[in-house]
């Protein structure tokens, strides 16, 4: 029968590795895992499936949907018997970093007192060295129990595209009863006191096309129908749908309409998301953009010929709601927390993550990676008004002592 590991029996484990550990992030880290670079992704899943085939883990590639992207890495250890439970730990293999940004910005791994520089290190490739850290915990100091359960590590290669080819994956790996699906985003943390994700943001994205009718803008103005002005108005009226005591936003991103100064655009094309938390208002907001296209007020003044409005809704993403399987994953972390002398809160997170897609099929809890800031930053300023994104040294272990005295609760339950 193993032995009940204490806290101070895992701090001292997790300190003495801890340079091993961060070795094997700076290998990560110096791989360009740009979403858009396949070859970059595949080359950092391999070396993912190599760090963790030192603990029994096996791999398996499954190529995007998408050609642009990379391939997904699902990487399993199998439990010692049949029927054994299973537990999910999802993290990430892209980034938003281009190649030439990353040379152009001079982004890479540095470390600076307690910051660690460097594309992603918080986000999310330090995530996935917090999983590595309980699984090599679990090996040390318990491993019959790590043998009794069906571990996943799944890695989205394109996860800031929010592809959804990545959850039909991981359905169809993880069983219906799987105990835990366990997301290794950056949750916020300080001496003493841990954020934890519950909740999530859905979004919707769309595009928008006004068509008119094009003209001299000197000779036969009257006979445009400028779709331009159309979409302004469009624009104006989606601004207005944004409502922060319901905690729904539209952004209208990008804009595109015109040739020449002295035509009356015919055309005009808009893009822009949508983010909610609530699913009711996150209908109601889709309804709302669907409707913008019986809103029609611009015509040409000689024959009242009339722009259209054309509103395609591109992906939606439903929001992570508070829920009951959540709440009760959260509130173990909170009470282990508790017995170790720390605390934790709950947080409602504006980004999306896999989270999304697992929560309505698993009990889901997010947040479980290291802390730092400015994700997807790579800029830097003398004045410190600009800073790239880091991850902080001194959160590595006592996130990965309290996830991993969680874990254990959990298996014992």
């Amino acid at each position: 029968m193993e032995e009940a590991v204490t806290k101070e029996q895992l701090e001292g484990f997790f300190e003495r590795n801890l340079a091993a550990y961060l070795e094997m992030l700076a290998q990560m880290v110096a791989v360009n895992s740009f979403t858009m670079n396949p070859e970059g992704v595949e080359e950092l899943g391999q070396l993912t499936a190599g760090i963790f085939a030192t603990l029994g883990f096996s791999a398996e590639f499954f190529q995007s949907s998408n050609p642009n992207y990379g391939k997904h890495l699902i990487l399993t250890r199998k439990a010692n018997g049949e029927n054994r439970p299973t537990i999910g730990l999802i993290s990430h293999l892209d980034t938003v970093f281009p190649a030439e940004e990353e040379i152009a910005n001079d982004f890479h791994w540095r470390p600076e007192g307690d910051r660690i520089y460097g594309p992603g290190t918080v986000d999310i490739k330090g995530g996935t060295i917090a999983i590595y850290m309980i699984m090599d915990a679990l090996e040390h100091f318990a491993p019959e129990l790590l043998d009794s359960i069906n571990w996943k590590v799944l890695l989205n290669a394109a996860e800031e595209q929010l592809t959804d080819d990545f959850s039909l994956h991981c359905y169809n790996h993880l069983p219906k009863d799987t105990l835990a699906c366990l997301v290794f985003e950056a949750g916020q943390w300080q001496p003493g006191m841990f954020n934890f994700v519950t909740a999530r943001k859905g979004r919707a994205t769309y595009e928008i096309t006004v068509t008119g009718r094009a003209a001299h803008s000197g000779s036969s103005h009257e006979k445009g129908a400028n779709a331009l002005v159309q979409m302004a108005r469009v624009i104006n009226r989606i601004a207005s749908f944004t409502n922060y005591d319901q905690q729904i936003t539209f952004n209208v991103g990008t804009l595109q309409s015109g040739t020449v100064m002295n035509r009356v655009p015919h055309e005009a094309t808009a893009t822009g998301e949508m983010r909610t938390f609530d699913k009711q208002i996150f209908d109601d907001g889709v309804a709302k953009l669907r409707a913008l296209e019986d809103e029609v007020s611009v015509f040409s003044a000689d024959d009242e010929f009339p722009c259209t409005i054309t509103v395609d809704i591109d992906h939606e993403s439903a929001p992570w709601n508070r829920n009951e399987a959540t709440a009760r994953l959260y509130e173990h972390w909170h009470e282990t927390a508790v017995s170790l002398g720390w605390d934790t809160l709950p947080e409602e997170r504006g980004g999306l993550s896999d989270g999304n897609f697992m929560w309505n099929h698993y009990p889901t809890l997010d947040g479980l990676g290291p802390s730092g800031a400015n994700s997807h930053c790579s800029e830097q300023s003398e004045d410190g008004s600009k800073e790239q994104e880091y991850v902080l040294k001194t959160s590595f272990v006592p996130k990965a002592v309290l996830n991993t005295m969680a874990v254990l609760g959990l298996l014992a339950d």
